[in-house]
């Protein structure tokens, strides 16, 4: 058998339902791995007495013939999603060392399904960030090249998966944080359609944007892991939608014959790197050898989505992050004369720059006489932004383009320039306003030997067809299968 590893989800499943490896032999590995290369910064906190405990319990449930999907399989969760038996930090030292009474249902319904909690992962502070240099804790190296960046803000997650540190993470995407780091990273990532997934524990970043799902090696592992992860939840998140669970892997293996995949032209404007439109190129013609067909599509709002995101996402982060003023919990300021200069001093010391910016955005344009000019207008927009999807999805089955103009930059490359990360997720955000599934799926190399991303859109509830198109490509191709050098 292939270094434990080295083996994804579904082959970790099928090994620990054989009896070929125990849950406990399988955590301590990962454990051991997660320790050996922890200056790469993917992890925040891990409890070996909590992850060995949970897995004698798994190990327990596969010997009694009662195994769930995911029995043994280890995974490690995003620091945005609160657990009760790892610290919840958000990567933000206004919750340094705080526990939740309670699982995101996200953590829970992964743990109901038999997975192993391996730890608590790096990312960008409350998620906000582009590059997982926003962390309160350090930032994350890319293990394809540690002078680079990992992508954000679900770095932590992307590198734990790429480096094998884990079989696979959750992350959570607002404007392409699982997209982008699983890009830059070489793995493969999914955002389901908004609402299919709980955000109920999910520390609340963009309350009309943010949206879980997983980040493993492959489409068949992604599956997997999103059919335990979706579903309704209409007692703890109103955003719910009330759509039932579905086995995402039904559909793997069909045949991509006459798929018509929308080529937008805004995707393959000026700003994309040749590198980059190479790669992407190549895994074009890859799905026309597998039968699809290619059409040209426009997405003419494309370049307004970067403004749109820009109102819309720090206008809700700055009510749900209000919530954070030293009262009932995380950080308070030592040294305080009445109430307000507490809230001042505690959010002054507890919130980094990224987030403080943000903040004052987005309470910016709220504000009196600010709020039909700029937040009504991004929201009129963003509707707009949706119906241009569905003009296009007229047309063609699954739109297909790059995930980033450019492969990962390096370490403090953008440094106080801002404006350098949010151009970045130029081809993520229309997405992400539309409220769409996407995912990047692994489909070459660029500059540097950087891996590149390829990214698949799909219609509302059309995450199996997603799946099923990236799983086809995986089978004709080896990316998602290579690693970092060392790993």
């Amino acid at each position: 058998m292939s270094a434990l590893h080295e083996l994804g989800v579904a082959q970790l499943a099928a090994s620990l339902r054989a009896k070929e490896v125990s849950a406990v032999e399988v955590a301590r590995h990962f454990l051991a791995r997660a320790a050996a290369h922890a200056d790469l910064g993917a992890y925040l906190a891990t409890d070996e007495a909590v992850t060995l405990a949970q897995a004698r319990a798994a190990d327990q449930r596969i010997a009694s013939g009662e195994a769930a999907s995911l029995a043994g399989v280890p995974i490690a969760h995003k620091d945005i999603f609160v657990t009760k038996d790892f610290p919840s930090t958000a990567g933000s030292k206004m919750l340094e060392g705080y526990r939740s009474p309670f699982d995101a249902t996200v953590v829970r319904k992964l743990a109901e399904a038999g997975a192993v909690t391996l730890g608590k992962l790096n990312c960008d502070e409350f998620a906000m960030g582009s590059s997982n240099e926003n962390s309160a804790y350090g930032v994350v190296r890319n293990p394809w090249d540690r002078s680079r960046i990992p992508g954000g803000s679900s770095g932590g997650s992307a590198v734990a998966v790429a480096a094998r540190l884990a079989p696979a993470a959750t992350g959570t995407d607002t404007g392409g944080s699982i997209r982008q780091p699983a890009s830059f990273c070489g793995i493969t990532g999914i955002k389901p359609t908004y609402g299919r997934a709980s955000r109920y524990g999910m520390i609340a970043y963009a309350s009309s944007l943010d949206q879980a799902g997983p980040m493993a090696r492959s489409a068949e592992d992604c599956a997997l892991l999103l059919s335990a992860i979706c579903g309704p939840d209409p007692d703890r998140d109103s955003t719910s939608l009330d759509v039932p669970a579905e086995d995402f892997t039904r559909s793997l293996g069909g045949s991509l014959e006459g798929l018509r995949i929308g080529v937008p032209k805004e995707f393959f404007a000026e700003g994309v790197a040749p590198d980059v439109r190479a790669a992407i190129d190549a895994a074009l013609a890859q799905y026309e050898k597998l039968g699809a067909r290619r059409v040209e599509i426009s997405l003419p709002r494309t370049e307004m989505a970067i403004p749109v995101y820009y109102v819309i996402a720090p206008a809700e982060a700055s009510s749900n992050l209000s919530r954070f003023d030293g009262v009932k919990f995380g950080h308070r300021a030592k040294d305080y004369g009445d109430l307000l200069e507490m809230y001042k001093r505690t959010r002054a010391e507890g919130f980094g720059l990224e987030v403080q910016r943000r903040i004052m955005v987005g309470t910016y344009v709220l504000s009196h006489g600010y709020y039909d000019a700029y937040y009504l207008q991004a929201q009129k927009i963003r509707r707009m932004i949706a119906d241009d999807f569905q003009q296009a999805f007229r047309q063609c089955d699954v739109i297909a383009g790059p995930v980033a103009p450019s492969v990962a930059w390096k370490l403090g490359e953008h440094g106080n320039d801002p404006m350098a990360d949010y151009l970045a997720d130029i081809f993520t955000l229309p997405g992400s306003l539309a409220g769409l599934p996407g995912m990047s799926i692994p489909c070459g190399f660029g500059a540097g030997g950087m891996p590149v991303g390829l990214q698949l859109l799909g219609n509302y509830f059309q995450e199996a067809k997603l799946l099923n198109a990236a799983h086809a490509f995986q089978q004709a191709t080896d990316f998602h299968r290579r690693s970092p050098e060392g790993f």
